[in-house]
């Protein structure tokens, strides 16, 4: 009966088909399975080939793994092994024999092992030698036969691994040592042989690259054990430096390959250097963590500079003598710091819009009691429309609702009273509306002399305003009495400004008449029909105004002339009294009756001051230099007049009449740079100021007038001052105006 299964491959991979289900599976079926494959798929060991080709046996219950084939899985394939019936319709493959099909395929593949094999092959199937010897033949009726392939196979590489066959040996080579054993035709095609050696040349390699790893891990553990022992080596000792340290160990001698301890050292001190990165990691944050309650410790404010704060902790006692803090670089440090000063900071503006918060719910909660309590007056009467808070203000100032407000941000206690005084008047403005309209109706005016009696008498007459309470009455009549009055002002100001206009420009017209100007001792008879015809005096009601305008031009006249007279008056005074008298002035006294001033008992003493001054400055100057020569006698006689009858700016200005403005000015220049001396005099430009020489004046006028008439005639003679000591020189005044002379 044909089998309902069938086989087919999927990328290399087996896998069987249903034809009456249409199902897939991977594990196959047990219609197609051998009486052997049965047997084993009841066992619980199941075979396996490992990624490197090496067969290994798994239990599914106990989830144990075994490279060693079980006992139960060889006794349940001995069981299902049967001796091997010669078939006519499945030939079997001998080593050295024929098929019983002599197909061409077949023959070809013989002939293509026969070539494989060589030489020593076909002796052993009874070909003849080289020296034509018939070689030895092979018993095909002793081959071993086994059910499966695996099992086979297994045995193959049984034999070659008693036979102690190589992983880098040739086929050829593996051949000519395992072609005699029996096991060697355990798997009939050489493909399956070939195949078989190279699985087991890869399982070799993969068991020497395990034993060598083993053998590497023994040796590294052992190494580390060896190196540990040396605790001079540090983790940046180099190969070089420790070689010598450790060639006379036994485990250094275990291994001949210097490459192999170099690398064994190489691995032992990364090993090092990632304990003592971990260890100083660790040392670094409990240093950090002590630095946190170090800058805890300070009470450093939110604006502490980084300056004084790392001044700070390099004086801290902890931070001085724990070595842990050796590992911190001044960079770390900062960072603690501004972390530390970041957490003040936010702490720091908590707490402040913490109390701006409690300060603007404070501030809210007071406001609201103060609203109650103008609400409270509000409802008592005392605040309404017009109110004023000098009025209301004595009533409060003593509550507490009042004086929490005082000195708070926003809205101030007066604010909200006009606030309530607003409200008040919105509600006024109905009633006053009313009030208007009943005013407009009856065609009643209010005047300055309306009285609030016969105010309200009319608002009772109208069903609109008889029920208003009287106050609210006497308000709006109050607010509508100052309007007029206050426009009744207004309007006798207005006339008052435009009446006084009107004088002004009759006024004016009256300044700038021509023909004939007016003056002084103009009358208003006589330049009244001038002004008649004028717009200027139309405007003006009555002659008493336009006299008015007349009169404040005649008084403006006269005025101005008395200023004149009394400047010229002054200027006269002034002149006599500095020396200049104009004989016209003489005449104009002697017309006037005026008496002939008194002579100056001053002036001698002044123009003799004034000439001492001239030769001590023209002797110094001299000495050091610095001045032209002395001018001559005529030019200082000049000097004498011109002094005598002017002030000290004058003399300056005429001592040298020939002289260039230019040197004159250089002149100044040189005599303000000069050098000062112990003996030299002070001319009242720096030591005294004017308030003493005016203390002093009456003193020296004294003093002057007691010398003796022979000093004065010696010092006149004399051309060079006399030499005086500092503390001698004496400043005297010789006149009114404060002029110095030197006192011996």
């Amino acid at each position: 009966m044909a089998s309902i299964w069938s086989q087919a491959e999927s990328n290399g991979r087996t896998y069987y088909y249903n034809t009456l289900t249409k199902a897939t599976q991977w594990t196959k079926p047990e219609e197609l399975m051998t009486p052997s494959e049965r047997a084993l798929a009841n066992q619980p060991w199941k075979q396996h080939t490992s990624p490197e080709g090496r067969p290994y046996w798994y239990h599914s219950e106990t989830k144990a793994t075994t490279w060693e084939m079980p006992e139960v899985y060889k006794n349940a394939l001995a069981q299902t092994a049967q001796p091997s019936k010669p078939q006519i319709q499945a030939p079997q493959f001998v080593a050295g024999g024929t098929s019983s099909f002599s197909s061409q395929p077949q023959q070809r593949d013989r002939d293509d092992y026969g070539e494989r094999i060589g030489q020593d092959r076909q002796i052993g199937y009874g070909q003849m030698d080289v020296n034509g010897t018939r070689g030895a033949t092979f018993d095909t009726q002793n081959d071993p036969h086994y059910a499966t392939f695996e099992e086979g196979e297994a045995a193959f590489i049984s034999l070659l691994r008693r036979q102690k066959v190589q992983p880098d040996w040739s086929w050829e080579q593996t051949m000519r040592v395992t072609i005699k054993d029996p096991q060697y035709r355990a798997l009939k095609d050489p493909k399956d042989r070939k195949a078989a050696f190279e699985k087991y040349a890869v399982e070799v390699r993969v068991q020497e690259k395990d034993r060598a790893k083993e053998r590497l891990a023994k040796l590294r553990a052992d190494f580390g054990t060896m190196l540990r022992r040396h605790p001079e080596i540090k983790h940046y000792t180099r190969w070089k430096t420790a070689r010598p340290m450790i060639e006379g160990e036994t485990i250094f001698r275990s291994t001949n390959d210097d490459t192999e301890r170099k690398q064994l050292f190489e691995e032992y001190i990364i090993e090092l250097k990632k304990t003592h990165i971990e260890r100083e990691a660790v040392m670094r944050k409990s240093a950090m963590d002590e630095l946190v309650h170090i800058l805890k410790g300070l009470n450093l404010e939110p604006y502490t500079r980084w300056a004084e704060a790392h001044d700070m902790i390099q004086s801290d006692d902890k931070f001085k003598e724990d070595t842990k803090f050796h590992t911190l670089s001044k960079s770390d440090i900062l960072t603690a710091f501004e972390n530390h000063i970041k957490s003040l900071e936010r702490t720091f503006n908590d707490e402040r819009q913490h109390e701006k918060n409690t300060k603007v719910r404070r501030e809210r909660q007071n406001r609201d009691r103060f609203l109650d309590l103008l609400s409270e007056l509000r409802a008592a009467g005392k605040i309404k429309a017009g109110a004023k808070w000098m009025n209301v203000h004595p009533l409060i100032k003593d509550d507490p609702r009042y004086t929490n407000m005082l000195g708070q941000t926003g809205s101030t206690p007066l604010d909200l009273f006009w606030d309530v005084v607003e409200e008040e008047e919105r509600a006024l403005r109905l009633v006053r509306n009313d009030v208007y309209d009943v005013l407009e109706d009856k065609r009643y005016e209010i005047t300055p002399k309306t009285t609030p009696q016969e105010f309200l008498s009319l608002m009772s007459t109208d069903r609109r305003t008889a029920t208003l309470p009287s106050e609210t009455l006497d308000l709006i009549f109050a607010r509508l009495h100052e309007k007029v009055v206050r426009r009744s002002e207004d309007d006798k100001h207005a006339t008052e400004r435009h009446q006084r206009r009107a004088i002004d420009a009759l006024r004016s017209k009256i300044k700038h008449l021509s023909s004939p100007p007016v003056s002084a001792s103009t009358t208003w008879e006589s330049i009244r029909p001038q002004l008649a015809h004028l717009p200027e005096f139309s405007a003006l009601d009555s002659d008493d105004l336009r006299k008015q305008a007349f009169e404040k031009v005649i008084r403006r006249l006269r005025e101005k002339e008395e200023d004149i007279a009394e400047r010229a008056t002054d200027r006269g005074k002034r002149d006599r009294r500095n020396g200049h008298y104009d004989p016209r002035e003489r005449d104009h006294h002697r017309e006037r009756g005026g008496r002939t001033p008194e002579p100056d008992i001053y002036e001698a003493e002044r123009r003799k001051a004034m000439a001492d001054r001239e030769r001590q400055y023209n002797h110094k100057a001299g000495a050091t230099g610095l001045s032209p020569p002395p001018p001559s006698a005529r030019s200082r006689d000049r000097s004498e007049r011109l002094g005598s009858r002017g002030d000290r700016s004058e003399r300056r200005g005429h001592r040298y009449p020939d002289a260039d403005p230019r040197e004159d000015r250089e002149r100044e220049r040189l005599y303000a740079t000069r050098p000062r001396g112990e003996r030299e005099l002070d001319y009242g430009g720096s030591s005294a100021s004017g308030g003493r020489r005016r203390r002093t004046s009456d003193a020296s006028e004294a003093s002057a007038r007691k010398r003796p008439r022979r000093e004065e005639r010696r010092r006149e003679k004399t051309k060079t001052p006399e030499v005086v000591k500092a503390e001698e020189v004496g400043l005297r005044s010789g006149s009114e105006e404060g002029e110095m002379v030197e006192d011996d």
